[in-house]
């Protein structure tokens, strides 16, 4: 008889033998029956000793890069092609097998379609082979610098990109400072060679001599403009020749080993390009450094790329070597409980879930308003359901839903590992902040402060047309400002019910805040300049009511004249002045005490 089977109805019959043996045989056997239960049956603790440990081999075959550069160097272009050849669109702006069918390009604002620019930094996560990547194309513009900053906090490694033709620009020269200071490992694409082009020793000595950089060649370009051909693989020693394909679609390509000497003259088709070639590929031998994977993983060296996203020229040897060469997720430092305190270092190999807030995204989705919290994982494994701690304010959250993002779109997903970025619901914008961190240990989690920018511009933001919908006004700023372009301000004493004293880095965010009042909530605005152009926030350490404190002392010994009080969301003093010299006069008088600083990051409400 099968001891599962064995029930009191069988004892009975048994024990009408009246045979003592029988009797204590069936006992001992029910007994065994009712131990084997118990040891089959799951334990109710089990759950509380499992680990939020994220696999090793998800962990491995994660990539995760930020696109930066100046304006107008071809990342979105650079951005479709790279999901062309990860078989993440089919064509540029169409996205492959999504049930819902929905679109998504990098830029899905109007405004960007309009003017042909990024605002926002863009999430995309796709499959490529055996690796996830996970890419973020970033603005390029100077007013926008502070989103990419904070893309570059949640970022393993950058790709910087280049004009072919203008070479070393500005505001890639400011990013690129921002990307080494984090010890990033830096990948160079050198683009639009489709067009006249700088010569690339040019390129490349300008990158040496501005950087500090060695430069390790790994695809160069044949000819440039109307007579550009392709580039070689310098590590295969390949002649890849392109030919356009139709619009949207992947170029055909022909490679060809470069001891076929005959077939890639043929191929090329120019002899002063093929004569060009044979001599730069002996001058790359002789004159430039093999690739060291130390040095390009410590941010010393950087891979060099020639190409053109356009016509496809040079995107896939790129791509492949980058998930080749990429570096893995990398751990993150954590804040200090005291200045003294050593900074730890938090692995992605931990046995409990990590991850912070680096962006903040009103309306992917304008029929239902939402807000997405963006948040970098940093250690162990995600899972739907489970049960983290909101470190700042010590709350218990349930994490019930999480979104793969891809532009403007999302996709539920039932687990993420370090790497990834997950978008999270952020109820009316609210409960996120940048910067804030989740975990599912007990031990309080606190990453390093994400760069802030100190605010130039400021204005009243305020209807423009009589009978304005109050509600979608009050719900556009709520939601439009916990993004962290602009940040809210309000003049001292003043009602809750005055309009917002807009505070901005540069002209453009509130052009783009205005837009999007318009086209998002249907809400016509306009701003109100005011005539101040340098914000300090004074004291932010302490208290509002001891920094409020500091700042009456100071006013009340006519040290503040001129100057425009204002507060922050957390009521913190924040001093507006309408020249450097003031601030400079105030910054150097020691009596006076006022701490000022450029920013502040938010209070921290729990250990």
């Amino acid at each position: 008889m099968n001891v599962n089977q064995f029930n009191v109805q069988s004892l009975e019959v048994w024990l009408s033998t009246d045979s003592m043996m029988l009797t204590k045989f069936a006992i001992a056997l029910l007994v065994s029956a009712q131990a084997l239960r118990l040891a089959q049956k799951p334990s109710r603790c089990s759950t509380r000793l499992q680990s939020n440990a994220a696999p090793a081999e998800e962990i491995e075959r994660r990539r995760n890069l930020a696109i930066i550069s100046h304006p107008d160097a071809g990342k979105t272009t650079l951005t479709e092609k790279l999901l062309l050849y990860g078989d993440a669109i089919q064509q540029a702006g169409m996205v492959k097998a999504r049930a819902n069918g929905r679109s998504s390009t990098s830029d899905f604002l109007k405004m960007e379609r309009e003017r042909g620019i990024s605002i926002s930094s863009t999430c995309l996560t796709f499959e490529y082979g055996a690796s996830r990547v996970n890419l973020m194309d970033t603005p390029g513009h100077a007013d926008f610098s502070e989103d990419t900053y904070r893309t570059l906090s949640a970022a393993d490694n950058a790709v910087m990109l280049v004009d072919g033709g203008k070479g070393l620009e500005p505001q890639t020269r400011k990013l690129f400072g921002v990307a080494q200071r984090s010890r990033l490992p830096v990948f160079t694409f050198v683009n639009k060679l489709d067009r006249p082009a700088m010569s690339p020793w040019e390129v490349l000595d300008e990158i040496a001599a501005e950087f500090g950089l060695e430069t390790a060649v790994r695809t160069w370009p044949i000819g440039d403009g109307e007579r550009f051909r392709g580039v070689l693989d310098v590590e295969s020693d390949q002649v890849w020749i392109y030919e356009r394909g139709a619009r949207g679609d992947k170029a055909s390509v022909t490679k060809i080993d470069y001891a076929d000497e005959a077939a890639v003259a043929a191929a090329v088709g120019d002899e002063e390009l093929v004569a060009q070639l044979a001599e730069d590929r002996e001058m790359i031998a002789e004159l430039t450094p093999a690739l060291d994977d130390e040095l390009l993983k410590t941010g010393a060296m950087t891979a060099v790329y020639f190409g053109s996203a356009m016509s496809d020229a040079g995107v896939e040897p790129f791509l492949d070597e980058f998930i080749s060469l990429g570096s893995r997720p990398a751990p993150r430092t954590l804040r200090a409980r005291k200045a003294e305190d050593e900074r730890r270092q938090l692995a992605p190999t931990g046995d409990e879930f990590a991850g912070y807030v680096f962006k903040m995204q009103a309306n992917l989705d304008p029929k239902h308003r939402d807000c997405m919290a963006y948040v970098r994982i940093v250690s162990g494994k995600f899972t739907k359901g489970m049960k983290v701690t909101h470190a700042r304010t010590g709350r218990p959250l349930t994490l019930a839903t999480a979104a793969m993002l891809f532009g403007s779109g999302k996709d539920t997903i039932q687990d993420a590992f370090p790497g990834d970025i997950i978008g999270l619901n952020n109820p009316a914008g609210g409960l996120f902040q940048i910067g804030d961190a989740l975990h599912s240990g007990a031990a309080a989690v606190a990453f390093e402060p994400i760069p802030s920018f100190s605010p130039e511009c400021f204005g009243y933001l305020r209807p423009s047309e009589v009978g304005a919908s109050k509600k979608s006004f009050q719900k556009g700023v709520d939601q439009l400002l916990a993004e962290g372009a602009v940040q809210r301000l309000k003049q001292r004493g003043s009602g809750d019910g005055e309009d917002p004293l807009l505070a901005a880095v540069g002209e453009l965010q509130f052009e783009v805040v205005v837009d999007r009042m318009q086209g998002e909530y249907g809400v016509a605005c306009a701003i109100e300049r005011v005539s101040y152009t340098i914000a300090r926030w004074a004291q932010p350490e302490l208290s509002p009511e001891d920094a409020w404190a500091v700042v009456d002392r100071a006013r009340g010994e006519g040290a503040l004249t001129g100057v425009f009080f204002a507060e922050d969301v957390f009521q913190r003093p924040v001093l507006l002045f309408r020249n450097q010299f003031t601030v400079d006069r105030l910054e150097n008088d020691a009596d006076l005490d006022l701490g000022l600083k450029p920013w502040a990051l938010p209070p921290a409400n729990a250990p």
